[in-house]
């Protein structure tokens, strides 16, 4: 695997494409009416709406171009590949907080789908950094500013 690639589940994929696809078709053309409008408004060297309408198209179009450069150097977490009795990308694994008992759940996914409010953690944070390659019962050490131990409960 090089080094570049965008690692993505397939659902993470169709969003990336969804919001490319968006930005594109719809906040393009938004801007450029913004734009439009702003230009009518007369002398554009002290116009706040123009300037504010072509921050947002630089925006816009720096997205796009992340966007285009991720979805054409990407590979799809293959969850059928995946070793199932360790934990790695696309592993579903159950943690214990050791210090504080604290039991959460996470997705591990590439660092483009990380949300980790929602469980989805990327695979370069020190906490999935801690787990990967790790099984079921195993005690890892995080290494943060205090370290902390957490136990894999579940590898799915």
């Amino acid at each position: 695997m090089e080094k570049n690639k965008t690692l993505v589940t397939k659902e993470g994929l169709a969003e990336l494409q969804k919001e490319l696809d968006y930005l594109i078709h719809t906040i393009r053309a938004e801007v450029k009416e913004e734009l439009q409008a702003a230009r009518s408004q007369g002398d554009l060297s002290e116009n706040a709406d123009y300037d504010a309408a072509r921050d947002r198209q630089a925006k816009i179009e720096a997205r796009i171009r992340e966007l285009e450069s991720m979805l054409s150097n990407y590979e799809i977490i293959d969850e059928k590949k995946r070793r199932t009795k360790k934990v790695s990308l696309g592993s579903v694994v159950k943690l214990q907080e050791l210090d504080t008992k604290l039991e959460t759940t996470y997705t591990i996914v590439g660092s483009v789908e990380a949300d980790p409010l929602n469980g989805k953690l990327s695979n370069v944070t020190p906490l999935a950094l801690a787990i990967m390659d790790k099984t079921e019962g195993d005690t890892c050490v995080v290494k943060v500013e205090p370290n902390y131990k957490v136990k894999i409960l579940e590898v799915k």
